[in-house]
């Protein structure tokens, strides 16, 4: 086994094109660490949520050169067998660690194959690359990020034409031509032959934020802006300062882009702690800012805080399903039309503006690969802080032109003496209380997520916070309107739970949402006490009914 092991790892060796992971990978062959060795060959990255992530190092488990040609020429191979003979990919990355030579190697990769490549400029926001495909008529589109992992992680996600990101079955036709790759050495990579854009494609990208806005609208509500050490802010800046909004306050630890985010723990506005900076900023600055708007590294997702507490003085952060909701709320009442879609473990409370408001209404598996093929769709979001509000123009989730929808909402209540809190106690009253959380449980060994998985369907509970399950769908079984996925739904009274493996992260998470009606804005304490506590005792009961 160990002799099976070294073996494997020297023949890695003689292919592998990085003297980075050369070195690490000699060096754990000569001392012989068969540890370590198993960790980074106990098989290969799955292509999961659009592609390939995880932790760079050497191997067929980790992020690296090898894996990432392996992965460029299993897509070139798929894309010419699909006729593209000599289409164009078009490729854009972040500014982590090893972004920029994953994106020339998969320029180069696309070039030996006989495609046409071409290389956005420099590290920019997701949302550029997925417009950029569309827009320069491209036949697919890569995007080297790992957006919101920690540091020592990248990744590779992949859009077809369409400007959308894969689904089945063109991820596993994909991950075969992969497979079918016999040795680096019969991949063609030459040295030259592709383009690097100039700023047009950025430039085009940034006119159409200007379509998101409604003509004429109020610009007036301040905000600070943290880039969490990722690649928004020069694009965000750009964006608010042709709408004429206020020249946002800027977390300055965190503007500069940084693959180690030395200030932050996980670099993902939705952690304990991240906001942390955003919050002390806003705190210190004068005129007091109305909101505070937080992007992750790669930009396509968008967090929203706001004053909160008896003098205005505290600040927290909005549930991705409350900016869900004001968004939908803002787009219905400019008059949207279009249907309107959701993730699955998104609040129900999307369906009921949609449904009032006379609109199709959808709910996706999780994902935007899934989301964006909403057919006819004007709106889509999921809880996850990703928004698409110009589906038109980038199919996928951009925080850059939410970051504008959001804070043209919060100028417009801010004419009217309102925030965007008095808004969601409006939709509270109007559709009841929609209170969601989440039970995340992050996990070094991920057998213990299958465990708790199959724990759930041997010995599914009956009821949690002493409310009886009415339903349980087994999502791999798919229904009428879902394509099967590994997942869970648990129906209650007044209550959902969707308990799901995350496709890009070590972890098990699980959905929470409860809903309680409310007659009058007086009751709304009362209501949020209550499903507060809803909430908490669901929690412990899930958690105990898991094992975790």
């Amino acid at each position: 086994m160990h002799d099976e092991l070294i073996a494997q790892a020297q023949a890695w060796l003689t292919e592998d094109p990085d003297p980075e992971t050369r070195t690490e990978l000699a060096r754990l062959i000569d001392a012989k660490d068969h540890t370590e060795l198993a960790a980074h060959f106990s098989g290969t990255l799955q292509f999961g949520t659009a592609g390939l992530r995880g932790e760079l190092g050497a191997g067929p488990m980790r992020m690296n050169s090898s894996v990432v040609i392996r992965a460029a020429a299993g897509l070139a191979a798929y894309l010419k067998k699909q006729g593209h003979r000599d289409g164009l990919v078009v490729i854009g990355y972040d500014a982590r660690h090893k972004s920029y030579d994953f994106a020339r190697d998969t320029a180069a990769v696309m070039t030996g194959a006989g495609l046409r490549a071409a290389v956005l400029p420099r590290p920019l926001p997701t949302p550029v690359l997925a417009f950029a495909i569309r827009h320069l008529g491209a036949v697919a589109g890569v995007e080297v990020t790992a957006s919101h992992n920690p540091p020592r992680d990248n990744g590779y996600k992949v859009y077809l034409g369409d400007g959308s990101q894969i689904v089945p079955p063109a991820d596993i036709d994909i991950a075969a031509e992969i497979a079918a790759v016999p040795s680096l050495t019969t991949v063609r990579r030459p040295t030259e032959g592709w383009d690097t854009l100039d700023d047009s494609v950025l430039d085009a990208y940034l006119a159409r934020t200007d379509a998101v806005l409604a003509k004429d609208s109020p610009r007036t509500a301040r905000t600070v802006y943290t880039a969490m050490h990722g690649v928004g802010r020069d694009v965000l800046l750009a964006a608010f300062a042709r709408a004429g909004f206020p020249e946002p306050a800027l977390v300055t630890e965190q503007a500069d882009p940084d693959p180690d985010f030395p200030t932050v723990a996980f670099p993902n506005p939705e952690e304990p702690g991240a906001m942390d900076l955003a919050f002390a900023t806003a705190r210190a600055t004068t005129p007091a800012p109305d909101l505070i708007i937080a992007n992750d590294p790669d930009a396509d997702r968008c967090a929203v805080a706001v004053r909160d507490g008896q003098d205005g003085a505290d600040w927290r952060m909005l549930r991705g399903d409350e900016v869900g909701a004001l968004l939908a709320a803002h787009l219905v009442r400019r008059g949207a039309t279009g249907t309107f879609a959701e993730s699955i473990v998104s609040s129900s409370l999307l369906g009921r503006i949609a449904e009032k408001a006379g609109l199709p209404h959808v709910e996706t598996l999780t994902g935007f690969k899934w989301i964006a093929r909403a057919e006819g769709l004007r709106y889509g979001y999921e809880e996850a802080l990703g928004y698409c509000v110009d589906p038109d123009g980038v199919r996928d989730k951009d925080g850059i032109t939410a970051a504008l929808l959001i804070t043209e909402l919060a100028s417009q209540l801010k004419e009217e003496g309102r925030t965007l809190l008095d808004l969601l106690d409006d939709l509270a009253v109007e559709h009841g209380l929609h209170a969601t959380d989440q039970l995340s449980v992050r996990v070094e060994d991920l057998s213990l997520i299958t465990a708790a998985m199959r724990r759930l369907r041997e010995q599914p509970p009956t009821e949690l916070a002493g409310l009886p399950i009415i339903r349980t769908d087994d999502l791999t079984r798919g229904t009428d309107t879902l394509p099967p996925t590994d997942g869970l739904r648990y129906t209650l009274e007044g209550a959902r739970v969707i308990v799901r493996p995350s496709g890009t992260e070590p972890k098990l998470k699980c959905y929470l949402e409860v809903v309680v009606p409310v007659a009058t804005h007086a009751g709304l304490p009362e209501a949020r006490a209550q499903a507060t506590a809803l909430l908490e005792s669901i929690k412990r009961d899930l958690s105990t009914a898991a094992g975790i």
